[in-house]
């Protein structure tokens, strides 16, 4: 056998095999979700980022993080759906490689102590997805240990690869692939970590409300009663 049969494909020719595949996959599945990047960066959103950012911190990964960025930049990601806790690709390499990622759940009694946190400083769902909060929200949620962003310890992953790492660089290009899919639906994070992104708001709104009411209660104490009123102008 010569030098050629183990010969390391090139970025374009892997690009090329991963189209045919892609248009296999295709025609038995219309619904498959690839993941396409534009341009040189991976996601521009504040969620997008800040998930590459928290995989990017872990030296657990350093190893093999770099290989799955360029796997997801080239198009190698063929599928890639989330649900509650659970991240199911498709990655094209030697061959088309299945991976399922668990994600661990937010307790409960954290996620709660965070909305409370942010209460009465959070408009709308919408302002949450664009990431429109003050910085500090952003921190809190960034926070190592005590935050939204998953752990290693959080992050269960399987690929039937024959590579022996825990994380080889099929799971890591699935990893970056939920980063651009955070891009177009932000609020798949919320549904990944299995909580309510409602509860943020409702938090805003609940103070909101308290506020109202005692500002209404202040001002009603110096509304004059009728009665009042009425002995005043002999009424």
């Amino acid at each position: 056998m010569g030098w050629e049969y183990y010969r390391t494909p090139s970025v374009g020719e892997r690009k090329r095999q991963a189209e045919k595949r892609l248009t296999k996959l295709r025609k038995k599945d219309p619904d498959i979700q690839p993941i396409a990047i534009e341009g040189t960066k991976i996601t521009k959103t504040w969620w997008g980022m800040s998930w590459c950012k928290n995989l990017e911190r872990y030296a657990d990964y350093e190893n093999r993080i770099g290989r799955g960025r360029s796997y997801v930049k080239n198009g190698l990601v063929l599928d890639l759906r989330i649900s509650q806790g659970v991240i199911a690709a498709q990655v094209s390499g030697s061959s088309v490689y299945k991976i399922t990622i668990k994600i661990d759940k937010l307790p409960e009694q954290k996620w709660k102590g965070i909305a409370e946190q942010c209460a009465n400083r959070i408009d709308s769902l919408a302002a949450l997805a664009e990431g429109k909060f003050p910085e500090e929200f952003g921190e809190t949620f960034m926070q190592q240990g005590s935050g939204l962003f998953p752990s290693p310890k959080e992050i269960h992953m399987d690929c039937d690869c024959p590579d022996w790492a825990d994380m080889c660089k099929h799971i890591a290009a699935a990893l970056y692939g939920v980063a651009a899919k955070l891009d177009t639906d932000p609020l798949l994070f919320f549904t990944l970590r299995g909580i309510d992104p409602a509860l943020l708001i409702k938090k805003s709104v609940d103070e909101k409300m308290k506020n109202l009411l005692k500002n209404a209660k202040k001002k009603s104490k110096r509304v004059i009663d009728e009665k009042d009123v009425g002995r005043i102008f002999g009424v």
